[in-house]
């Protein structure tokens, strides 16, 4: 197979002009090609007054060493893909293994196990993702919440209410075995080559509730509403674990429990701490959304081309003086800023866009990056009781309610409390009050902030503008431990195997499904 990279194609231009300029830099007829593959696709806007897409595609023909070699064009290489396999699983048939959280990482780890001859019980302390989504729904619109059902704790995960982004600074190969099984299940097939690809969170809950078919169709017991309670152990091993369900306490015995719980479960974090399983604390990131005009973004970012393209996102960051990052984390073109608090009495923010991202909005977090020496106390919980006192004092800030705190950025730069909105309006639900943030935030996060807009703004200009609005806080950016686990993928507790966002070891969706399939080899080879 040759692989064809840097292939340039103006807006609007179709296969069969990206097919021409492939038969050119190989010196052969358009004809004479097979089926043509897209690998990647990205926009170079270095010159606003030539945007264009740029393409590697993959294409399979006879005598491909000989083409290569009489190739005019530049980036021809000769590739030889090997798809992604899973080992050969030797683990016996007994007590099955127990997956618990059904976010990417803990539905990628029963799918690839069911698909290999090991169906699991895959416990799900939230509900199903179309209960799930009628009960965020009902908060964002009254305010009332439902601890078991929200934006954190649910079928799919947290991911379920974001974007669907599946970038990743990774380069596993199991990444083309999670985007083949997303494919599969109903995402669109351009998040196999897009350089950002995105499912959208409406596309992605029909994803997870195909993949969930699936699972039951192999065997698999999915039980929603049971939360992982505590764990039994023999001789110093798992033996199997406690479990909280609609219906009482019960015992489910296993000796391999693959604990994927998402980053929010400060309570199974506060279980496995006194069950004496390993855990640190870890860094991770706190700060406010920020929100501009998608046309706004989209015309610094691609000119006057830009209604002719999707909308533009951004990345930014900076090294202050103070010895502090700030940066921009989980950008939602054309979406909203969602309450995704799972918590009595403390405010919590996220973004979220649908698969059009057809919104008038973009919002993304605006970041600083904080640590184990920030934390007040010792235990490995001091991260988590961090997070907590923050998002109390930005709930007490809201007024109560779930209504979450805002200030227009020049207010923020001023240091004096926002009256209302300037040109931009809030897409946060149930609402916001009109305040100064620094109340909510460390004083130290705060001057970053204030320190890193004016340089952000010379980067992208217009990202400090007056009215752009910031809301608080976001504080859920990755989890604040790391369940230890050795290179087995166990913990010292034997049959124990931490995965995913929630245990320390990913950063997104698509990270989160390879560490979950990882840990399924790990299980299947016991």
């Amino acid at each position: 197979m040759l692989r064809i990279g840097n292939l340039s194609l103006p807006i609007g231009g179709g296969e069969e002009q990206l097919r021409g300029r492939a038969a050119k830099a190989l010196g052969v007829r358009p004809g004479a090609l097979g089926e043509l593959e897209i690998v990647r696709q990205s926009i170079d806007a270095r010159k606003k007054d030539d945007v264009h897409y740029v393409y590697t595609v993959e294409v399979s023909l006879p005598n491909e060493a000989a083409v290569l070699r009489s190739a005019p064009g530049r980036g021809v290489t000769l590739v030889d893909r090997v798809p992604y396999a899973f080992p050969a699983a030797v683990r016996k048939l007994g007590r099955p293994p127990v997956v618990v959280g059904m976010g990417p990482a803990g539905l990628f780890a029963a799918l690839f196990l069911a698909r290999n001859g090991i169906p699991t019980v895959i416990l799900e302390r939230g509900q199903d993702v179309d209960r799930r989504t009628r009960d965020v729904e009902a908060f964002w619109a009254s305010g009332v919440l439902d601890e078991e059902s929200n934006v954190q704790f649910g079928e799919g995960g947290a991911g379920t209410f974001s974007d669907g982004k599946l970038t990743t600074g990774t380069h596993d190969r199991r990444i083309s075995a999670v985007l083949d099984v997303l494919v599969e299940a109903g995402a669109p097939a351009d998040v196999k080559y897009s350089h950002k690809p995105h499912i959208g969170t409406d596309v992605l809950r029909e994803v997870v509730k195909t993949i969930r078919k699936e699972l039951i169709a192999l065997g698999c017991d999915v039980r929603f509403g049971h939360r992982l309670a505590g764990l039994t152990l023999s001789a110093g091993a798992l033996a199997g674990v406690e479990v909280d369900s609609p219906q009482g306490r019960y015992l489910l015995g296993t000796d391999a429990l693959i604990l994927a719980p998402g980053h929010s479960a400060r309570d199974t974090f506060a279980m496995l701490q006194r069950a004496g399983v390993p855990i640190e604390k870890k860094k991770f990131a706190v700060g406010v959304r920020i929100e501009h005009r998608q046309r706004d973004i989209s015309l610094r970012q691609y000119g006057p081309a830009w209604e002719r393209l999707p909308p533009s996102d951004y990345k930014l960051a900076c090294h202050l003086p103070n010895g502090r990052s700030a940066f921009t984390f989980c950008v939602c073109p054309g979406g909203q800023v969602v309450a995704a608090a799972s918590r009595q009495g403390g405010v919590v923010t996220n973004g979220m866009s649908l698969r059009a991202r057809d919104g008038e909005i973009i919002n993304g977090g605006l970041l600083v990056g904080v640590g184990p020496e920030d934390f007040p106390g010792e235990d490995v919980l001091a991260g988590a009781r961090f997070q907590e006192r923050w998002e109390r004092a930005a709930y007490d800030l809201g007024g109560g309610g779930f209504r979450a705190p805002a200030q227009r950025v020049e207010d923020f730069l001023c240091q004096r409390p926002s009256q209302g909105p300037g040109s931009i309006l809030p897409t946060y639900r149930p609402g916001v009050a009109w305040t100064d943030l620094s109340p909510c935030l460390p004083g130290y996060v705060t001057d970053t902030l204030r320190q890193a807009l004016p340089l952000l703004d010379s980067k992208l200009r217009g990202f400090a503008a007056p009215d752009t609005l910031l809301t608080g806080v976001e504080t859920r950016s990755s989890s604040p431990v790391r369940i230890l686990r050795g290179e087995d993928c166990q913990s010292a507790l034997r049959g124990l195997y931490p995965c995913g966002e929630g245990a320390g070891y990913a950063g997104g969706i698509v990270s989160a499904a390879v560490d979950g399939i990882r840990v399924a080899e790990a299980v299947a080879s016991k």
